[in-house]
């Protein structure tokens, strides 16, 4: 019985959601619609699926952002109408670009199998028009590797639905969700030196899929948190995007989305708040908001069945790309005045404001009017402790706290530039990477600003991503230095200006020494026993 009304479910599914008139070859077909949704697809089956579709359209070409570990080409679909080959081609037609990844998390794979349905339907099915006003990226195997390395049991929340699914790392072991600061991984590597430097889109979608708390929404979404960078990108998503999105979503596809969050029964029942995830840049769409973009997470419900997960995030990615297809020239707009506002601010403000570098999570001001979760039923255990028992009923809380906004704990002054030695050379390479630019001074030169005398380095206990997370301590004194022919200078007017100063400045909670970039150089001066200064100079003036 459950399975013939999974098969009906997953037939009104296809029927409702895709609305299609034409009958699909085997071959675009993917593997959970073949499978009944009981198997997700492996490295070669999607591969075999972009070949497909190449074969039926002229608007798609591929590419791939680098390779993996295991020598893996990580493939990216360019949509565009005319079709479009290159980032040149792209920028002088005017189209804005999107780009949307999935499988960051190969056991995360409703992603992976959407952006492949969406492939199909946007240039063979009733969506193409969708190409009128941008060209969009699709990259749905992002994690490529651990994508094949399937077992039973993986993600426990999701009942093996589907059976099998693949590993959360990639195959250097690292989350490649936490990497955006250190690039450590193949896939970072890959992403950022080839589709965000090279395509240079306004908005990149990370698809996941939660495994926690019981809300009662099919999915949830997170903007990208601005707090050390500009506030445009982050309200436009927040106050225009994610309306009209949950909005339209619910009323085409009977869908309801909320923010994103977590609640803990330990602070009792029913919620009263819930909270985010980080503020850290290390997440890839954090990151986009120090690059002036926007960046949206979405978080499909992981204890829905995996045709339900598919659904949420296929109507939630086919109504951004709706938005996007009306607004994106809006975005891209808004998106170019943040750039260009951020580097009026360091040539404006450079000496006389403050940022913050660290932060703690706060509430909006602004309560969730009707929070939908699952209702829990309280009973007394045999100690008389108080325990919880889920129900099946989805209710609604009025007035819960959302603690997704950020509050700076510790500011510092705006450089208007850094300067670096030329031991530093290791530091400079890895900001190229980001995409920063860095000039080698061509004579000696003396200037004034101020250095940071570092008085504690401490190491965390325990190793996060390879790492003892590092923090420093100490105050900024003036001096007068002279650096010499072959040093590095960093002018912070220019477009990445909020990324490079949450990854140089010392106090950062998520920066290069946090990351403990700069672990050997301190070391050797002494930093355990004395105070040292930190290597990187800063200046409030272009002397």
């Amino acid at each position: 019985m459950k399975s013939i009304i999974t098969t009906i479910l997953a037939s009104i599914f296809l029927i409702s959601s895709f609305a299609q008139n034409k009958v699909w070859s085997g071959d675009l077909i993917t593997v959970p619609e073949k499978t009944n949704y009981q198997k997700t697809s492996t490295y070669a089956e999607v591969m075999s699926f972009i070949e497909a579709v190449q074969k039926e359209s002229d608007l798609i070409h591929l590419d791939f952002m680098g390779t993996s570990k295991e020598g893996k080409k990580i493939p990216v679909a360019i949509l565009a109408d005319p079709k479009i080959t290159s980032p040149e081609e792209a920028a002088a037609s005017g189209k804005p670009v999107m780009y949307i990844q999935g499988n960051i998390h190969a056991g995360e794979v409703e992603g992976k199998e959407v952006v492949q349905m969406l492939m199909r339907d946007i240039l063979l099915g009733d969506k193409k028009y969708l190409l009128d006003n941008q060209i969009l990226l699709f990259a749905p195997i992002y994690n490529s590797d651990s994508n094949d390395k399937m077992e039973k049991g993986r993600r426990r929340s999701q009942e093996d639905s589907p059976v099998e699914v693949g590993m959360r790392a990639n195959s250097q072991g690292l989350d490649l969700n936490r990497d955006g600061i250190k690039m450590e991984a193949f896939e970072t590597n890959a992403l950022i030196q080839n589709v965000l430097l090279k395509w240079d889109p306004e908005m990149l979608v990370d698809l996941h899929t939660t495994n926690g708390t019981w809300h009662g929404y099919s999915l949830t979404y997170a903007p990208s948190y601005h707090y050390a960078g500009e506030k445009a990108p982050y309200d436009f998503t927040w106050n225009m995007l994610f309306p009209a999105v949950v909005e339209s979503v619910d009323k085409k596809y009977n869908v309801k989305l909320g923010p994103y969050g977590y609640y803990f029964l330990r602070s009792g029942w029913p919620p009263k708040a819930i909270a985010t995830y980080n503020h850290h840049p290390r997440y890839l769409v954090n990151m986009m908001g120090l690059r002036n973009k926007v960046g949206i997470l979405s978080e499909a419900f992981a204890h829905e069945r995996f045709y339900q997960r598919i659904n949420s995030t296929y109507a939630f990615v086919a109504e951004i790309l709706e938005f996007t297809n009306k607004n994106g020239v809006a975005m891209a707009a808004i998106n170019a005045k943040a750039e260009a506002d951020a580097i009026n601010n360091v040539i404006k403000n450079a000496g006389k404001i403050e940022k913050g570098v660290r932060f703690k999570m706060v509430p909006l001001d602004e309560k969730i009017a009707n929070y939908r979760t699952y209702d829990y039923l309280p009973y007394t255990d045999d100690e008389g402790n108080t325990r919880y028992l889920r129900t099946g009923r989805i209710i609604e809380v009025p007035d819960v706290e959302n603690y997704s906004k950020f509050e700076a704990t510790v500011r510092t002054k705006l450089p208007r530039g850094y300067y670096l030695p030329k031991s530093m050379e290791f530091i400079v390479e890895h900001l190229k990477k980001h995409g920063a630019i860095i000039t080698e001074l061509e004579k000696n030169k003396k200037v004034n600003g101020e250095v940071f005398v570092i008085d504690s380095l401490s190491k965390a206990r325990r190793e996060f991503e390879g790492h003892l997370m590092a923090t420093a301590e100490g105050t900024y004194q003036q001096q007068t230095k002279t650096f010499k022919k072959g040093d590095y200078w960093i002018d912070m007017a220019q477009p990445l200006t909020n990324l490079i100063f949450y990854m140089l400045e010392p106090q950062s909670d998520d920066g290069l020494l946090n990351w403990n970039f700069f672990d050997e150089y301190l070391e050797k001066q002494g930093v355990n026993s004395k105070p040292v200064e930190y290597p990187v100079f800063k200046t409030y003036s272009v002397e």
